[in-house]
């Protein structure tokens, strides 16, 4: 089954916390909605302060997307480990989210609109 995508600015002013820092704000995230899944926030890398991702060897494959790519979010507190990731060469529609990173939201780490 073919899940539909929409990808669409995601409007206003959003930002990513983990471990207590900010390490990420944008006034040009894009938002994927896919099916009946909440929607997952997408960060241009030039907004988000790479030095706190670390690239880890995890990787997923999706059919819409294509590879991706994971990070780990460096915090004070440690790492947390693959939290974040992105596409580097997203297929089809799917296309805008290149240079962009989202992340999981879960104990440590918040992506909320200001």
């Amino acid at each position: 089954m073919t899940k539909t995508i929409t990808i669409r600015p995601a409007t206003g002013h959003w930002v990513i916390r983990a471990g207590g820092a900010v390490i990420g704000e944008s006034l040009n995230a894009l938002e994927l909605i896919e099916d009946d899944s909440p929607p997952i926030i997408y960060f241009p890398r030039e907004d988000v302060e790479m030095a706190f991702l670390d690239k880890t060897d995890s990787a997923a494959d999706c059919p819409q997307r294509g590879a991706a790519t994971f990070y780990s979010i460096i915090a004070k507190s440690g790492a947390i480990p693959d939290a974040a990731w992105s596409y580097e060469a997203p297929a089809g529609d799917t296309a805008p989210i290149a240079g962009h990173v989202a992340f999981h939201v879960r104990d440590g780490i918040t992506v909320e609109q200001l």
